[in-house]
């Protein structure tokens, strides 16, 4: 381990959490790290001196705990906590002060956690440790791109052999993070793409090359709910010249009330920052669903894809994907930079060839129709005579790229670095 001594943030309740926290501390300091203790807590007093007081929380929140108290709302009250952690532990990040941080709780204490991680850059190490931790309970797009998670079995109460397990994992895996963590370069610019795997949607198997034989980094996100939200996390942190949001079937779920969904912010975060997009309609045509729950009675009669034993697929009818149409063109319409929307005429993903399971054109058509219809300047309107997993698709992607970038429109690839 590196001689410099690293220092975890833990956040917790000091109230409820006493006991938990000056142990998860003790773990850190015997693995040769150190812990600084910030109290969250409203209502009650911890019982020992935590290194940042409650006091110092709602103060950085603008209030007093007198303040917080009288809201009489424990909801309300956390729901500030939250925005003074939020400001502290940035500002002990930005200071050097802290290397990583680890937050304590139940679902209150977790709401509080899931905006603490999210507004601390990404590659600093960030660990729940949560009574609900990966459960359905958890917003996808709340949850930060490099954010770790453990279950926090037996954690409810009060110090056990069980939990002191989980805690001694949280601290071993939070110290050796940010002890060995290579820092991001960043020494070519990073175009940020969507996509599915290779068997539903295959043209980032052309165009990673060929954006990196131009001298870009790239990096491809799994639309299956939380990549999205990822991408939009980063997209929102400036870390992408230009983005390749070429997967929407999380807009099509979020549209139609699947879970598999990023939330109401999917295909906004380019558009508001103006990031250069180029944006087409892969997988658009699929509503997703759990392998493992039975058929909804109402998808009975649709054609039906089982990707694995996680993941299944039904088609959309004609007036569900002219719903998703107008919505993906009201998000574009609200693009502040370069935006194209490259609209495959001849299918959206392998499974809706012809001859496949989903093979609907009449559906395809009226969606095509309908985005015709709705989709305005400045938004660049391309129709390619292609499928999206022919190479003419990825040629027409790419020449729409490289025109944005004679015109200056995105930065030049650096060729030659590693």
């Amino acid at each position: 381990m590196p001689n410099q001594l690293k220092t975890v943030l833990l956040v917790a309740t000091c109230d409820t959490k006493a006991d938990e926290v000056r142990y998860l501390r003790e773990e850190l300091v015997r693995m040769g790290g150190a812990g600084l203790i910030m109290d969250v807590g409203v209502l009650g007093e911890p019982g020992f001196a935590p290194d940042i007081p409650n006091t110092a929380v709602a103060a950085a929140a603008g209030a007093t705990l007198e303040e917080l108290a009288a809201l009489g709302d424990e909801n309300q009250a956390m729901t500030r906590m939250a925005v003074g952690a939020v400001a502290l532990a940035q500002d002990l990040h930005e200071r050097g002060a802290v290397h990583a941080v680890i937050v304590l709780g139940g679902t209150m204490g977790t709401d509080l956690a899931l905006d603490l991680t999210g507004a601390l850059p990404l590659g600093v190490p960030k660990l729940v440790v949560s009574t609900v931790s990966f459960s359905h309970l958890i917003p996808p797009e709340r949850i930060a791109p490099d954010l770790m998670m453990i279950l926090w079995a037996g954690g409810l109460y009060g110090l056990n052999s069980i939990c002191r397990t989980m805690l001694s994992q949280a601290a071993g895996a939070v110290l050796g993070a940010c002890s060995v963590t290579m820092p991001a370069r960043n020494q070519r610019p990073i175009v940020g793409m969507t996509s599915l795997g290779k068997s539903c949607l295959s043209y980032m198997t052309t165009l990673k090359p060929a954006l990196e034989a131009r001298g870009y980094e790239v990096a491809v996100f799994h639309t299956t709910g939380m990549g999205g939200s990822a991408f939009e996390a980063l997209v929102a942190q400036g870390r992408f010249v230009a983005v390749l949001d070429l997967s929407l079937q999380e807009v099509s779920n979020h549209v139609n009330g699947s879970i598999v969904t990023s939330g109401a912010g999917r295909l906004e975060a380019a558009g508001r920052a103006g990031v250069p997009q180029i944006v087409a309609p892969g997988a658009v045509d699929m509503i997703d669903l759990p392998t493992w729950q039975p058929l909804p009675e109402r998808y009975a009669e649709r054609a039906y894809h089982a990707h694995n034993r996680l993941i299944a697929s039904v088609a959309t009818t004609s007036p569900e994907r002219c719903a998703t149409a107008r919505y993906i063109a009201d998000k574009l319409a609200q693009a502040t930079g370069p935006t194209a929307l490259v609209l495959p005429l001849k299918g959206v993903q392998e499974w809706d060839r012809p001859e496949r399971a989903l093979h609907a054109p009449e559906a395809h058509g009226a969606f095509i129709d309908e985005l015709r219809g709705h989709v305005q300047a400045p938004v660049q309107l391309v129709e390619l005579d292609a499928h999206i997993n022919d190479e003419e698709f990825s040629a027409g992607v790419l020449a729409i790229f490289d025109e944005w970038v004679a015109r200056g429109m995105i930065g030049a690839g650096q060729a030659g670095v590693p």
